[in-house]
């Protein structure tokens, strides 16, 4: 963030008191509650349960399989399903980092299941799905924070399900680079990192992690491409916690700077009042700015939205980030 930037930024006033709850460290929470009229029309979500949204729910259930969308209470969870589309949560459902957003329990986590990626790509191949996101929770106390067993499961879902587009959503690792290349080298389509917020906010936001870091291995992704062009990266951020206009512009900057591809920006909706407050509800016409910044910067794909969450049409963004990459390539070469 740029000095100017830093002189304009009034600090958001957060009143805020440790949360200790079983098997987890303190978290930063409000003692305000937000009240739930506050809550504007454009966040109201048509609920869809079609046959493949009970074909997903039952597989999962059947194969001890987690989901992202129902661990962090996606809002856009039936509409995504019903596309075939779905964000597995691999390495448990416990996470070892306590982020004042997230809904995903913390603790210890239990011992790690190798037989998870084959079972995640059989789900894949049993559901015919089009689009899979990958992600986990973060697993701080393994050497490689679980890298070895997203590439396996990369490996596994291609063999089984080649048409079959893959993104994976990771977190980290804190900092270890080769653990970063082992899922590199296993070839995602998507490599997401999500910055989730401005370095101001780090500190009750995502409290374990480094914004810096967070940059450093969008920026070390690309330099890793086994495929040199072919592998997208993306990243996404939250709004409403408190920051300043200009620093969520400075976040979309410093994304590309670090040469990403695609970005989502949401709105983000507290779980529960244990978690951080919503200190602001950004309208969809702040939503379409904040989307024609980002595509003036350079961006091959945005989504921007109050409703937007990083796997949110995934299954469209690999093929229109193509599109845009060809359609530079055309217009470079007729130059």
């Amino acid at each position: 963030m740029s000095d100017t930037i830093k002189d304009q930024v009034s600090f958001a006033p957060l009143e805020l008191r440790p949360y200790s709850r079983p098997g987890g460290p303190a978290r930063p929470v409000s003692t305000v509650p937000v009240p739930v009229d506050r809550k504007p029309p454009w966040l109201t979500v048509k609920w869809q349960q079609g046959e493949n949204y009970r074909d997903l729910k039952t597989l999962m259930r059947g194969l001890g399989l987690h989901t992202v969308c129902e661990e962090a209470h996606c809002p856009n969870i039936s509409e995504c399903w019903e596309h075939r589309t779905a964000t597995f949560l691999i390495l448990g459902d416990t996470c070892t980092r306590s982020c004042g957003f997230c809904a995903i329990k913390t603790g210890r986590p239990g011992k790690l299941d190798r037989e998870e990626p084959e079972r995640v790509a059989r789900a894949i191949e049993t559901l015919k799905l089009q689009h899979v996101v990958i992600t986990s929770v973060n697993r701080d106390e393994l050497p490689d924070g679980g890298a070895e067993i997203f590439a396996e499961t990369i490996r596994l879902s291609r063999q089984y399900t080649p048409e079959c587009g893959i993104e994976v959503l990771i977190p980290d690792f804190r900092g270890v680079w080769w653990a970063l290349q082992l899922v590199m080298d296993a070839r995602p389509n998507i490599l997401n990192h999500n910055i989730e917020s401005v370095p101001r906010l780090y500190y009750i936001v995502r409290p374990q992690a480094k914004y810096e870091r967070s940059l450093e291995l969008l920026k070390r992704a690309k330099d890793m491409d086994p495929t040199h062009s072919d592998i997208y990266t993306k990243s996404g951020l939250m709004v409403g916690l408190g920051e300043e206009w200009d620093e969520v512009v400075q976040v979309l900057h410093d994304l590309r700077e670090h040469e990403v591809d695609i970005v989502t920006i949401g709105q983000y909706l507290r779980p529960s009042f244990r978690h951080l407050p919503v200190l602001k509800y950004y309208t969809p016409d702040e939503f379409k700015v904040l989307k024609e910044i980002a595509l003036e910067m350079g961006f091959k794909h945005v989504e921007s939205g109050p409703l937007v969450r990083s796997s949110y049409h995934a299954h469209e963004q690999v093929k229109q980030a193509a599109d845009v990459s060809h359609s530079h390539v055309a217009a470079t070469s007729l130059a």
